[in-house]
C-alpha cells in the first residue's frame, strides 16, 4: 500500500461509509488517535503527515464496529486490505 492522499481518502471513505464521523483536530493524543465510540467519533492528530494518518488509521481501524456488508463493494476491498495489513504488524 502507497502512502498517496488518494489511498489515504479511501481509508477514510471506510470509516464514514461505517457512520463514524472522522475529525481532524488538535490535541495531546498519546497513539495519534482518539475514539469515542458511543458517538461513533473517530478524532486524529491534525500535525501527522499522510503516511502517519495511513498507519494510525490501520491501527486503530480493527477497533471499530464495523459492518462490512454496509460497505460499498470498493470500500470492502479496501477494509479487507486494511485489515490483512493490520494483522501482518500484530504478527
Amino acid at each position: 500500500m502507497k502512502y498517496t492522499q488518494h489511498v489515504l481518502d479511501k481509508i477514510e471513505k471506510v470509516i464514514e461509509e461505517a457512520g463514524y464521523i472522522l475529525r481532524y483536530e488538535r490535541g495531546t493524543f498519546q497513539s495519534g488517535y482518539c475514539i469515542l465510540q458511543s458517538k461513533k467519533v473517530v478524532v486524529l492528530n491534525k500535525f501527522l503527515q499522510t503516511e502517519g494518518r495511513i498507519n494510525t488509521v490501520i491501527d486503530l481501524m480493527p477497533q471499530l464496529n464495523i459492518s462490512i456488508d454496509a460497505l460499498t463493494h470498493e470500500s470492502q476491498k479496501v477494509y479487507e486490505d486494511v485489515m490483512a495489513r493490520a494483522e501482518l504488524a500484530n504478527a
